[in-house]
């Protein structure tokens, strides 16, 4: 039997949020974690080739092996510029 960890797949859409753990068996890409989990059925927004994915918040590639408990992120594009925003927000309490 090949061993098995256990990680979490997680993507904050517009209007929903996914968390899902899943036991894969070791070796398993990030790639292959995030189509296992379902996600690309359940949320045809999301589009691998230009969305970027990660680890913990650190940026990752497709093909990067996942470990034990790893936490694994589908970031869509950001809809304003945080500074931009935060420079917004100042001006508007001021």
């Amino acid at each position: 039997m090949a061993e098995q960890i256990h990680v979490q797949v997680c993507y904050a859409g517009a209007t929903a949020q996914w968390l899902r753990d899943l036991t894969v068996a070791a070796g398993t890409t990030l790639g292959q974690a995030i189509a296992a989990s379902g996600l690309l059925l359940e949320a045809p927004e999301i589009d691998l080739a230009a969305m970027p994915v990660g680890i913990f918040s650190k940026k990752k590639t497709l093909d990067t092996v996942l470990r034990e408990h790893d936490r694994v992120e589908i970031y869509r594009p950001l809809i304003a510029d945080p500074k931009h925003a935060r420079r917004r927000r100042k001006v508007a309490t001021a």
